[in-house]
């Protein structure tokens, strides 16, 4: 849709539909010339325990890249974030709020059992419903009566899908949805084994039990030391992909990532401890696969708090960060800073800024103290706050770096506390922080993406932010068909937002990557950065 502005929103996402279901996905993409191993078995370390394998609770970068292996929706990504068919072999939108899927009739569950369009129907209606209470209720918001299902004022059966017969699904949503195959690559969206979800219940994710329709399945999974994948011989497009055992590793510490990587227990990792990433390319340029990303390293405030509920101390807190500093000397991976909800490539909005952001430093500063004195705080009277962050090295060094700038600038003393990732997420749905680490990468090319972040009452709105105008503009945008009129009121909501102050914004994020020079199939142009194992491969070394 970026790349053709002048088409509305309609013909754009007519055109992407026709595209993208005029071919046949192929997963592992081996050049001409190429040898494969004859051990095709892959190692990747995923930062993380997962905090689920069930679909409806996934939300974590390490929940989705594993589920992604494990299961497949209507359409799925490659690793040039090219929205190819998945289950569905062809789609087409017959009105703004309308499309039809038809699914491939060879495409099976990994127990054998044939995959249906009703697999659909079960698995949104099951997520959708409020008492399974999931944490991607935003996908959902999309279908017609998507809203009223998930607040439990209508029964699951009003929600916009249905099997029209074994093999064609019709999707309806409450608006013009015209990233909508993008958005089903996720596998929240996937389909679910109702026969072994109904025999096993919370139990039906683990080894042995979860039946999954993606072009890996489950073999073990030990919490907090491996979870480990093997290729599904009833994927319909098995006889392509090469892997045929993929272990994820949950290491946390960066520097505990690298050394594994350099010990040779880990063909890649996704992340390098914080200013290592220059001398890391110099000694082993050919395995540097960084990729720069539609995603945002960001501070979540805490709305609700007494002392952040004040747009004046929030907005203060945002002026006397350095970006350029951060950006440059404590991370240096080629990160770009940010000052917007918005990063650089999103379709759908403008990147929005701050007049303030082109003034020198002391300047910022000495109206930064102006504010927090307008609050009631100052030398007699300091601010203080607690910052809250997953464990992460990179993450505490960045923690610090902020932490000195209010300090050094403000006077603002900050205590910092450290939890697991999946104790972590909780903290932040609950509210139970001042200032949190907090990072966004979008699940669809799309500003609605970045937006669900402000959105009143959303499921990723941790910093429990509320503008009924922001709200306003976006239901606006979202009902119109116009590309032009669209951009520009989601561009005024990401403003207005901004202008809150919900969240600090610090930099555009770069994966760092490193890959053993024997893994193929690595990109370095993927701006959604979920890397499926299927589209990898080993060569012979």
């Amino acid at each position: 849709m970026k790349q053709v502005k002048s088409l509305s929103v309609l013909a754009a996402s007519v055109a992407l539909a026709l595209a993208g279901a005029s071919g046949v996905a192929m997963a592992a993409k081996v050049p001409a010339g190429v040898q494969l191993d004859a051990k095709q078995e892959l190692i990747r370390n995923n930062g993380s325990e997962v905090e689920s394998l069930d679909i409806s609770q996934v939300e974590s970068y390490p929940a989705i890249s594993v589920t992604s292996d494990l299961y497949e929706g209507l359409t799925r990504r490659d690793n040039n974030s090219k929205i190819l068919p998945g289950v569905a072999e062809s789609w087409k939108q017959t009105s703004p709020t309308t499309w039809v899927f038809h699914l491939r009739k060879d495409a099976k569950w990994s127990n054998g059992d044939a995959l249906t369009a009703q697999d659909f129907v079960f698995s949104w209606q099951r997520t959708a419903d409020p008492k399974t209470a999931t944490k991607y209720g935003i996908f959902f918001e999309f279908l017609k009566n998507g809203k009223d299902v998930l607040a439990g004022k209508q029964p699951v059966s009003a929600l916009g899908v249905k099997a029209v017969d074994a093999h064609t699904l019709q999707v309806t949503t409450d608006v013009p949805t015209a990233f909508l195959p993008d958005l089903l690559t996720n596998p929240q969206m996937a389909p679910l084994h109702k026969a072994s979800y109904e025999k096993f219940g919370k139990d039906y994710t683990k080894p042995g039990k979860l039946v999954s329709n993606g072009a890996f399945t489950l073999s073990d999974w030990v919490v907090n030391n491996r979870l480990v994948l093997v290729k599904n011989a009833n994927y319909w497009d098995a006889k392509n992909t090469k892997i045929t055992k993929v272990t994820y590793l949950p290491v946390e510490d960066e520097a505990t990532e690298l050394k594994i990587y350099r010990a040779g227990e880990a063909d890649t990792i996704d992340r390098l401890p914080a200013g290592t990433f220059q001398q890391m390319k110099a000694q082993s340029p050919k395995e540097m696969k960084p990729n720069k990303i539609l995603g945002l390293y960001y501070y979540g405030l805490n709305c609700k708090d007494p002392v952040l509920k004040d747009k004046r101390v929030r907005q203060a807190l945002s002026m006397v960060v350095d970006r350029d500093v951060l950006v440059n000397k404590v991370m240096g991976n080629g990160e770009a800073q940010a000052y917007s909800l918005i990063v650089a490539g999103t379709a759908g909005a403008n990147v929005t800024g701050y007049d303030w952001q082109k003034l020198p430093m002391a300047q910022r500063v000495a109206e930064a103290k102006k504010l927090l004195a307008a609050a009631g705080y100052g030398p007699n009277k300091p601010l203080h706050l607690k910052f809250s962050y997953n464990t992460s090295e990179v993450h505490k060094k960045v923690g610090l770096f902020v932490i000195s700038e209010w300090k050094n600038k403000l006077g603002i003393v900050t205590g910092m506390e450290n939890q697991e990732f999946k104790v972590f997420l909780k903290t932040r749905h609950d509210g139970n922080y001042q200032v949190a680490r907090n990072g966004w990468s979008v699940d669809y090319n799309d500003a609605n993406s970045f937006l669900d972040l402000v959105r009143c009452g959303s499921d990723q709105n941790d910093s429990k932010y509320c503008n009924k105008a922001v709200d306003a503009d976006i239901a606006k945008g979202n009902l119109t068909v116009d590309a032009a009129k669209r951009k520009a009121l989601l561009t005024s909501a990401t403003k207005l937002a901004m202008d809150d102050y919900p969240i600090i914004p610090l930099f555009q994020y770069v994966q760092p990557r490193m890959t053993k020079t024997w893994v193929g199939g690595w990109t370095t142009t993927n701006p959604m950065d979920i890397y499926k194992t299927q589209e990898l491969y080993i060569v012979k070394h």
